[in-house]
C-alpha cells in the first residue's frame, strides 16, 4: 500500500527550508517495486490509463505542436497511448527509473532517474509525467530538472497524487495498528496539497503556471482488492522509515473489516479515494511569452484604474 508518514507540506509548500534536502524514500525499494510490478501491470493499470486520458486532454485546447516529448515515469507506456495522434507528436522518449516498466514502455525506452535526468538542456518539446513524481524526494530539484531540459517555451504536464488519497485506507489502518499493537508506523506518503504544488512549479522557474485537482473515487468489492491494486501498479510502501518486518497479518486483518465498518456502501462495495493533482507549466521565453512591465512604467494611478471618476493627478511642472 501507500507508503504512511507525516505530512511533507513543509517540504512542499512554499516555506521550504532545511526541509528542501529531506530524504523520505528509498528510491531502491521504488525501483524494486515497480520491477516487480511490471510482468502484470496490464491487470492493475486502470489508474494509470484513466489519468493519462485526462493529462492528454489538456492538450486539445493548445494550439501548439510538440515534435519531441519525454514520457518521465513511464510505467508501462500508457502516457504515451494517451498521446498518439496528438498535438504533431513525433518522437516520444519514454524514460523510468524501472528498467522492468521501460522495456514495457515501448522503444525507444530507457531506465532513468527523475531524481537526476540524463538529457540536455533544451531536449524536448513537451515533458510529460503521470503518477510518478510523488515517489520523488527532492521534487523541487526534479522540476527544475525537467524545465531545464525543456526548449524555450516548451510543455510541462504532470499529474500526482495529493494530500487525500487513500484516506479511507489510512483511517481504518492507523485505527486497525492502533487497536492490535497499541501504536502507529509509517504507512501513507507525503503528499502535495493543490496550493503547494502551484507554489513548487512557479519556485522551479515555470512560467505560467498552473496547479488544479480532480478527485476519482473507485468502488472495490472488498478492501483486498484494493491492496492487490496498489502492489500490482507498484504503489507499496517504500518509506525510508517503513516498518522493515512484514505487517503482522492480524494488523491487516483488523484493518479490512475496520474498513468496512467506517465505509461500506449499500451495495456492500467499499470507496477508494485518489485525488490527483495537476500541474503546467512553461519553460521561460522572454521572445514569445508576456513578460511583467517595467517597474515604474504604470502611466495610470491604482486610485484612476480603480475609480474612471477619480481626478487625474495633477502633471508636473
Amino acid at each position: 500500500m501507500f507508503a504512511v508518514v507525516p505530512s511533507k507540506s513543509a517540504v512542499y509548500g512554499g516555506s521550504m527550508t532545511d526541509a528542501d534536502a529531506m530524504t523520505v524514500f528509498d528510491r531502491r525499494v521504488v525501483r524494486m517495486h515497480r520491477d516487480r510490478a511490471a510482468p502484470l501491470l496490464a491487470e492493475h493499470d486502470f489508474l494509470l490509463r484513466e489519468v493519462a486520458d485526462r493529462l492528454a486532454e489538456r492538450l486539445d485546447v493548445l494550439r501548439r505542436t510538440f515534435p519531441r516529448v519525454l514520457d518521465l515515469g513511464c510505467h508501462g507506456g500508457e502516457m504515451a497511448a494517451a498521446l498518439k495522434g496528438r498535438s504533431g507528436i513525433e518522437t516520444i522518449i519514454r524514460a523510468d527509473l524501472s528498467p522492468a516498466m521501460a522495456a514495457r514502455a515501448g522503444a525507444p525506452a530507457l531506465a532513468a532517474d527523475e531524481e537526476r535526468l540524463p538529457f540536455a538542456p533544451g531536449a524536448f518539446d513537451m515533458v510529460v509525467s503521470n503518477l510518478s513524481l510523488h515517489w520523488v524526494n527532492d521534487l523541487p530539484g526534479s522540476l527544475i530538472q525537467i524545465r531545464q531540459a525543456l526548449r524555450p517555451d516548451g510543455l510541462f504536464l504532470a499529474a500526482l497524487f495529493g494530500g487525500d488519497t487513500l484516506f479511507e485506507l489510512r483511517r481504518a489502518l492507523m485505527e486497525a495498528e492502533q487497536e492490535v499493537t497499541g501504536g502507529v508506523s509509517p504507512r501513507i506518503s507525503p503528499m502535495a496539497g493543490l496550493r503547494d504544488a502551484a507554489g513548487l512549479l512557479q519556485r522551479a522557474g515555470f512560467a505560467l503556471p498552473v496547479a488544479d485537482m480532480d478527485t476519482l473515487t473507485v468502488s472495490y468489492a472488498t478492501p483486498w482488492r484494493l491492496l492487490q491494486d496498489l502492489r500490482g501498479m507498484g504503489e507499496t510502501n517504500a518509506g525510508l522509515n517503513r516498518l522493515k518486518a512484514p505487517t503482522r497479518s492480524a494488523v491487516i486483518a483488523r484493518a479490512a473489516e475496520r474498513y468496512l465498518e467506517l465505509f461500506q456502501e449499500q451495495d456492500g462495495t467499499v470507496p477508494a479515494t485518489f485525488q490527483i493533482l495537476f500541474l503546467a507549466g512553461w519553460a521561460p521565453d522572454p521572445a514569445t511569452q508576456q513578460q511583467p512591465a517595467r517597474r515604474g512604467s504604470a502611466t495610470t494611478r491604482l486610485a484612476e484604474a480603480l475609480n474612471p471618476d477619480t481626478p487625474p493627478a495633477p502633471k508636473a511642472n
